[in-house]
């Protein structure tokens, strides 16, 4: 298994339009072969000092069974759609693929 964690940073006032397009993809992500896990987050609003909260950040928490999944997701009809919609959202985005510990 993989974790992959994906940090998109858009551009200002956008976020809510991105989780719009996102949440219409999740169904399809969630059946695809592999996946175990996919979901967006945002940062929570709290007192800890060590928390950056970022209005116009949206984290992609996924886990796949195998990096040949996720590259099959990647390149899924759906996700090439999907990245054409939210293009010119983003202005960054990191990919963080993890093994578990």
């Amino acid at each position: 298994m993989i974790h992959v964690i994906a940090q998109i940073d858009l551009h200002p006032g956008s976020r809510k339009a991105f989780v719009v397009e996102f949440d219409q993809v999740v169904a399809k992500v969630r059946a695809e072969a592999g996946c175990i896990e996919y979901g967006a987050a945002v940062d929570a609003a709290s007192d800890l000092e060590r928390q950056h909260v970022d209005p116009d950040r949206v984290m992609i928490i996924e886990k796949w069974e195998t990096l040949s999944h996720l590259q099959d997701h990647l390149t899924a009809p759906h996700m090439l759609e999907y990245r054409e919609r939210v293009g010119e959202m983003i202005l960054n985005a990191q990919l963080n693929i993890l093994d578990p510990a």
